[in-house]
């Protein structure tokens, strides 16, 4: 065949044909990846979303301070006043990792652009590390199908855009790393290679526990699979040693992090490494001393016996439980059992769209793959067209059925499930591709022999025709089928115009829309951070809700009560009171707490009604998670909202901080449908508001306003992405303070938006860049 042509040799190497596809089909797959995720740059050049913005702080630190004072940096701009373990709490392989890469390959760039673009790089790395790992499980053709299809899965893309410096795309990188050189080492005939391989596999799959506690998710497929493998594979001695090297490795290294640390270690996690690879060395000697008639018996007792003890080890809570998310995952009915975990819409259950939107095409190839499978292995049929170990079957049939449970019931794992069915659809759609292609093939000396056999020149004619029908059906068929596989992977990628896999993939970084619902890209957030910077004590402390605490501690240099870490429910939970407290009560919590001054963000739409601005609120600001600052804090719903759980009520405006807090005033209830009007709520109408500012600058009320981003002083209709800064009036008078001693005023240096902010222009319009605020000149120093 052409495709074997031997192009030059490189040692004992020869480089062939197939070869170079190969290698052009991974690099088309990384260039897709690429391009796919690099899409939000289109908004503005910005690290996106919360956790990265802490990353990219830990990383510089790390830089300029060295790795003895971030192993023992205690973060007091963190959970003021307790502070914050840095080292204890962080997903410390993702900054040594960048740290390093940095001072390797960063010359010339800053450290914020280098972490911008770490993301896109190492997941679109990842595209050929599947090719790998599935190359091993079934051949180089599933593994090219894999490539492809990590480069376009949504769920895959929209946690490793551009920006996204958080730990799911290096976790991921080290997680499959480790598995193929896992399963590389099993399939290995080399017992030295082999030994290299089980070590490297438990070295990378123990570092993408600490990059990523969603890499725990291939503990389950994991240990299932240790379970079965003395079951298929006969060649125990190399079992007896190579399972337990590679485990003993992945705990070891493991256990040698703060995160996870010992407690994955003697905890549940890593008993569902321990305890299968105990059953498989106990399981090898029982079946050696065993006559070969009982052995299965004897082995299925071991089984039960195993999971009998296993499960009486766990219900008598011998083994330490993870935490409450990974126990979701598994459990999705302990959602409503803690509203903060249930408020985190990554924490939420995939609707049955979603699903279908991601894995529709692939569970369609994983669905032929898996009755292939079966058919040709079990069956009376041949072996499969394509060279698949038994094990290896066992383990894609494994990884595919849990990623497609744990992914339905936590959307964060959603990743993971794509991985997991990618892998079992590609080695689907590889075994249907070699049925396909394989073809019958008909020899050209038997057509002649068949032809020169026939007593009349007509039968010789009939038998000539026949063999060019046969060939030429072949090819008809394997051309259509070449032209149906495309089609169905395209469909996906480009139908419906705004919500394909490329196009669902495209949004702003979340600090230029707020991480709002719509996709816009304003420098409400990137002004207000600046602003805090310039015009408040170093010392300051701010309060708000946990979503921006990254924001402001790492672009604003300033300390927050609570961040996106969330190590402190009761903490959470006492923000959330403060803001449905009583102005009183909430000014003296906030003085209880230290607090300077309190961040609200509110997000609406503003239309201009006969000279009047009115606005429409909801759009992914504080107003639209108020619902769960009251779950959170304990508070009934019913007592702030009206009966759609979401229109705040006159109690919510007239006696808590929150409603003093939001600029507006309720003018009318609206029904879209009817277009009437209401004084009233009723059920299907929605509030219409005014502005009003409640706390302005000069008042003496509990709070002044200091600062209110551009947005809020529009006079035209459009989007609504305000951030309203309030101090926190320490001359504050009232019935509950009255005899407490005045301190003297913390101000501002100015009340009004000052100092230069860096713009970047972008076809959608000049966007504030975060990277030039001095506050990073003056915290760090980097060469």
């Amino acid at each position: 065949m052409i495709s074997n042509l031997k192009l030059f040799r490189i040692g004992t190497f020869e480089f062939h044909l197939h070869h170079l596809l190969i290698i052009g089909v991974l690099a088309i797959s990384f260039s897709i990846s690429v391009m796919i995720r690099s899409q939000g740059a289109d908004y503005g050049f910005q690290l996106n979303e919360f956790d990265p913005f802490f990353n990219y702080r830990a990383t510089q630190y790390l830089l300029a301070h060295g790795i003895d004072a971030y192993v023992h940096w205690h973060d007091d701009m963190s959970w003021y006043p307790s502070g914050r373990d840095v080292f204890a709490t962080s997903q410390v392989p993702l900054h040594f990792t960048a740290a390093f890469l940095y001072k390797v390959f960063g010359a010339g760039s800053s450290l914020y652009n280098f972490t911008i673009i770490f993301p896109v790089v190492f997941g679109s790395f990842t595209a050929i590390i599947i090719f790998a790992l599935v190359r091993v499980i079934g051949g180089t053709t599933a593994g090219l199908f894999a490539s492809l299809f990590f480069a376009l899965s949504p769920p895959i893309i929209v946690r490793g855009t551009i920006g996204w410096f958080k730990s799911e795309p290096l976790g991921l990188f080290y997680g499959l790393l480790g598995l193929y050189l896992f399963l590389s080492g099993l399939k290995s005939q080399n017992r030295k290679i082999a030994f290299g391989k089980l070590i490297g596999g438990g070295l990378f799959l123990a570092i993408g526990f600490a990059s990523w506690g969603g890499v725990e998710f291939f503990l389950m497929p994991l240990a299932l699979f240790i379970i079965v493998l003395p079951f298929i594979r006969k060649d125990h001695k190399f079992l007896l040693w190579a399972v337990p090297l590679f485990v003993a490795v992945t705990l070891a290294v493991a256990g040698g992090f703060a995160r996870p640390g010992l407690s994955f270690v003697l905890g549940v996690r890593g008993f569902a490494l321990i305890g299968p690879t105990i059953f498989l060395v106990a399981l090898i000697f029982v079946q050696k001393y065993s006559k070969e008639g009982v052995r299965l018996r004897n082995g299925l007792a071991i089984l039960g016996g195993s999971i009998i003890a296993g499960v009486a080890m766990i219900s008598s809570h011998l083994l330490h439980l993870p935490s409450f998310r990974y126990l979701n995952a598994i459990n999705p009915f302990l959602t409503s059992e803690d509203p903060l975990v249930d408020s985190v819409a990554e924490h939420a259950t995939p609707t049955l769209t979603q699903n279908f939107t991601y894995f529709s095409i692939l569970m369609l190839f994983a669905g032929l793959g898996i009755w292939l499978i079966f058919r040709k292995k079990w069956g009376d049929h041949n072996s499969l067209p394509i060279g698949i170990k038994n094990e290896m079957t066992v383990f894609a049939l494994i990884i595919g059925i849990i990623g497609a449970y744990s992914g339905a019931t936590f959307a964060r794992l959603e990743l993971l499930t794509a991985t997991s069915v990618i892998i079992l659809s590609s080695v689907g759609l590889a075994v249907v591709t070699s049925e396909i292609l394989k073809g019958p093939q008909v020899k050209t000396s038997e057509i002649l022999k068949k032809g020169t056999q026939r007593k009349t020149s007509d039968n010789s004619k009939k038998g000539t025709l026949q063999s060019k029908t046969i060939g030429s059906i072949g090819i008809i068929a394997k051309v259509s089928y070449v032209v149906i596989i495309v089609a169905l992977l395209l469909v996906p990628a480009i139908f419906p115009a705004n919500a394909n896999w490329i196009s669902i993939t495209k949004s702003p970084p979340t600090i230029l829309n707020g991480g709002s619902n719509y996709a816009i890209a304003t420098n409400d957030w990137p002004e207000t951070l600046n602003w805090i910077y310039k015009n408040t004590p170093k010392d300051a402390v701010i309060a708000s809700w946990w979503d921006y605490g990254y924001w402001i501690q790492t672009m604003a240099g300033r300390t927050t009560l609570a961040d996106n870490a969330t190590l402190s429910t009761y903490v959470i939970a006492q923000i959330a009171k403060i803001f449905l407290s009583s102005p009183d009560e909430a000014w003296k919590m906030l003085h209880d707490w230290g607090a300077n001054y309190i961040l609200v963000y509110v997000v609406g739409q503003e239309f201009v009604s006969n000279g009047q601005e009115l606005y429409v609120l909801g759009g992914g600001g504080d107003e639209s998670k108020k619902q769960w600052f009251m779950r959170i804090a304990g508070e009934d719903t019913s007592k702030f909202l009206q009966s759609d759980d979401f229109t705040p009520n006159d109690n919510f405006w007239q006696n808590t901080l929150l409603g003093k807090m939001f600029p507006f005033t309720t003018v009318t209830y609206f029904d879209p449908n009817t277009h009437l009007q209401s004084d009233k709520y009723q059920t299907g109408y929605i509030a219409v508001y005014s502005k009003t500012i409640k706390y302005p600058a000069d008042g003496d009320g509990p709070l002044k306003l200091v600062y209110a981003s551009p947005s809020l002083n529009n006079t035209k209709n459009g989007i609504v992405s305000g951030v309203l800064l309030y101090q926190v009036n320490p001359n504050y008078l009232s019935q509950s303070n009255t005899n407490q001693e005045t301190k003297p005023e913390v101000k501002p240096t100015s009340v009004n938006p000052t100092g230069d902010v860096g713009v970047i222009s972008t076809k959608y319009g000049n966007i504030a860049s975060l990277q030039n605020l001095d506050f990073m000149m003056e915290q760090y120093s980097i060469e």
